[in-house]
């Protein structure tokens, strides 16, 4: 069976780059029938923070990733992993190591000096005297001394490391707390964990975990090391290039299927499909297919996709997720047919959820500029919009097709073109030149309201 994971550290919000190896861990899971787990990697107590750790579960809750199981906290583990670290002494394939900071910084700043790759020397592998007093032991591996580490990765292909540029690092600090390299180890191990899909910064740390992996007699997962997100200029991603946490997506009104459909294209692809749902994603996904170039960032295709995403969306969908904006109170005292129109009018000009809300607001609120520099002719235009607002009757505004055949009755009868009358109409109701349908915006405002900026705009 296929299991993978997902093994977030709480110092932080989930980012974009985590999501996204969150996300190819849960389809790879899903593809197979396996089972994806939620991890907590809380063991640096020091640098936890419990607002992290909620944030990740809201955005797995947000983006519908569910995991199967209990979710694992490495900081209640900390016995088990001692238990591990026991065995490792018991059996000789660890060691203390009583060598201080001050003399390991010594012994580095020499090895620079000598331009030497600052290592441990191995001093205390096979120590057998007595330990220096006042000082608290860190426990090391015995990494093997000759031969290579070498294993195939499903993105890099074939990744050997000489035993040589390995040292005999460090599996459980002086306080007894086990390093990171060292509960991975454990916890994939013990978790079953058939494959590991993550970011190729992670790589170094891979010969590492064999090592331990073998020491301990456990069955070693495959890899999949997953080249990073660039922005469009092939640097590292910044915030300020989209580097944000997930849940500042949410915030900026983004569709969790955009934003997930966004990612899974950031390093895997098939065939020439660009549009995926999550149950296509979930049956075509394979990490086969994991692109072993980096992945470009452009905020202008998330922007494409979520527009694509909010023209494709049920009306009672956008109803539902807009009510984490800020609408204003005259949207609630529109008739539901006059919100229909009004979202349905709005949903193709518009990029995120944030801007539909501003745009509603802006259809809602009465102008206080207005676009006049559009209009060629001023007098003729107010002449044309006094005409209009005698022949408006309240029942005209029973439906946009209504207005629409009131309007072109009303241009047939006084001779005009469209565009003598559209232009400073929409200007009149919503202060541009540019926005919504003319028929729409004055089904939405309806009747009184209408009238009412009719009457201020004829008084410029």
């Amino acid at each position: 069976m296929v299991i993978t994971r997902f093994a977030p550290s709480p110092t932080g919000h989930l980012h974009i780059g985590g999501l996204r190896t969150a996300l190819f861990n849960y389809l790879y899971a899903r593809s197979c029938g396996g089972k994806f787990y939620l991890r907590i990697e809380d063991t640096d107590l020091d640098r936890n923070v419990q607002e992290a750790t909620e944030a990740i579960l809201k955005a797995f809750e947000w983006v519908g990733l569910e995991v199967d199981g209990e979710i694992w906290y490495q900081s209640q583990r900390l016995d088990i992993y001692k238990g591990y670290i026991q065995q490792l002494l018991d059996e000789g394939k660890a060691y203390y190591c009583y060598m201080s900071k001050e003399e390991l910084e010594a012994l580095r700043e020499t090895q620079r000096a000598q331009g030497l790759t600052p290592r441990y020397d191995r001093r205390y592998r096979d120590f057998k005297g007595t330990p220096p007093s006042g000082i608290e032991p860190v426990v090391r591996i015995k990494a093997p001394l000759s031969g290579e580490v070498h294993f195939k990765d499903g993105v890099k292909g074939e990744v050997c490391v000489q035993a040589e540029e390995l040292d005999d690092f460090v599996i459980a600090r002086s306080n007894g707390v086990p390093t990171y390299n060292f509960v991975v180890t454990i916890d994939d191990a013990l978790m079953e964990i058939s494959d590991v899909i993550r970011g190729d910064d992670h790589l170094s740390n891979t010969p590492k975990q064999i090592i331990l992996y073998q020491a301990l007699g456990f069955k070693i997962p495959n890899f999949y090391h997953v080249p990073m997100i660039l922005n469009e200029q092939g640097h590292k991603l910044s915030k300020r290039d989209g580097a944000m946490g997930v849940m500042d997506y949410k915030a900026l009104g983004y569709l969790r299927d955009a934003l997930l459909n966004f990612l899974v294209r950031l390093g895997w692809s098939h065939k020439d499909q660009e549009i995926f749902s999550l149950q296509e994603m979930k049956a075509f996904f394979n990490p086969k297919d994991l692109n072993s170039a980096p992945s470009c960032f452009s905020p202008h295709k998330l922007e494409w996709l979520n527009s694509h995403y909010l023209k494709e969306s049920p009306l009672d969908t956008l109803k539902a997720l807009l009510k984490d904006f800020s609408l204003p109170n005259g949207f609630h005292a529109l008739s539901p047919a006059q919100q229909d129109i009004l979202l349905e009018a709005l949903k193709s000009r518009v990029v995120t959820l944030k801007d539909m809300a501003h745009e509603v607001a802006k259809v809602l609120t009465p102008p206080t500029h207005y676009a006049l520099d559009k209009l060629k002719n001023k007098e003729q235009a107010l002449e044309v919009l006094n005409a209009l607002v005698a022949s408006l009757k309240a029942q005209d505004f029973s439906s946009p097709e209504t207005l629409d055949k009131t309007l072109h009755t009303f241009m047939q009868t006084q001779g005009l073109k469209a565009g003598a009358v559209m232009l400073p109409l929409r200007i009149a109701l919503l202060g541009e030149a540019g926005g919504i349908g003319v028929k729409e915006a004055l089904f939405i405002l309806g009747y009184q309201a209408s009238l009412e900026r009719l009457k201020v705009f004829l008084t410029l």
